[in-house]
């Protein structure tokens, strides 16, 4: 009886540190605005049809069925529909991974058109295993995940590199810059989103990773030690202190004070000026 027997040859073999976030299937509707945006992550993105426009750093793309786009973590893009058949495409959210490119550029597009079978099917694949959740798709997709990336670079190529990305998130330092300076203003989880241009659940998992707290304890935290520095150094009422402060009310501003400082803002007021 024949036999054949293959032995791998490299035993040092490095793993693939890349997280999947997410995917989503979208089809693009004109009521849907495509404002620039950037991520923490990179984005894997299938073109299933349609045609349309990548915007990627103020250039634009045409992109076409089977069309495979790559934006690696911290680049501003946003996807346009042209034609009447509207752009339908699968994205992955990917952390932890950047991809290396010709010519330092940090995306790449190209068609797979002669593997539309190979990647319709990896693309799909995750695609059912997250709607259905079935026991165990996490580890699924964690593997389906791998082998799509070794099979994009066997197509295109490219090389990759694992990355710390939240340390290098420009948007979660922005959003720490806009709450400092914008503090005394109504400010929701609706607004940090709209400024930074993310998904609300992944700007707190992307802020709460990087400085260990979440945007809007954060918040809390500047307004409070505004607060101190407003009754240490100014007459203003205790209500006026919780306005200029950025506090929707006093007994909100009360309760806050209280947690963060372990005494309440008149006690602390007296003992700043008994000092």
């Amino acid at each position: 009886m024949p036999i054949s027997r293959y032995s791998m040859e490299n035993d040092n073999i490095n793993p693939i540190n890349a997280k999947l976030l997410y995917v989503t299937h979208s089809v693009y509707e004109n009521d849907w605005p495509s404002l620039p945006h950037t991520h923490y992550f990179t984005e894997l993105c299938y073109i299933k049809r349609g045609k349309g426009n990548y915007l990627i750093e103020d250039q634009i793309y045409p992109v076409k069925e089977d069309d495979f786009i790559i934006i690696n973590s911290n680049i501003t893009h946003t996807e346009r529909s042209v034609g009447d058949i509207p752009l339908e495409y699968i994205i992955l959210g990917v952390e932890g991974l950047n991809f290396s490119f010709e010519g330092d550029h940090e995306h790449i597009i190209f068609s797979c058109r002669n593997d539309h079978a190979r990647f319709m099917y990896h693309m799909n694949g995750l695609l059912t295993e997250m709607e259905e959740k079935k026991p165990n798709y996490e580890l699924v997709c964690q593997d389906m995940l791998e082998i799509l990336i070794v099979n994009l670079i066997r197509r295109a190529h490219f090389d990759f590199e694992s990355v710390s990305s939240v340390k290098s998130s420009r948007e979660c330092i922005k959003l720490k810059q806009y709450i400092e300076m914008n503090y005394p203003q109504d400010i929701t989880l609706d607004t940090l989103a709209e400024v930074s241009h993310l998904n609300k659940y992944y700007m707190v998992h992307a802020f709460t990773r990087q400085f260990g707290c979440s945007p809007i304890n954060y918040l809390c935290e500047v307004r409070i030690k505004a607060s101190k520095e407003l009754l240490a150094t100014t007459d203003y009422s205790i209500t006026e202190v919780a306005q200029s402060s950025g506090f929707s009310s006093q007994s909100y501003f009360a309760q806050c004070f209280l947690k963060h400082c372990r005494m309440t803002a008149s006690a602390y007021r007296k003992a700043c000026r008994s000092e």
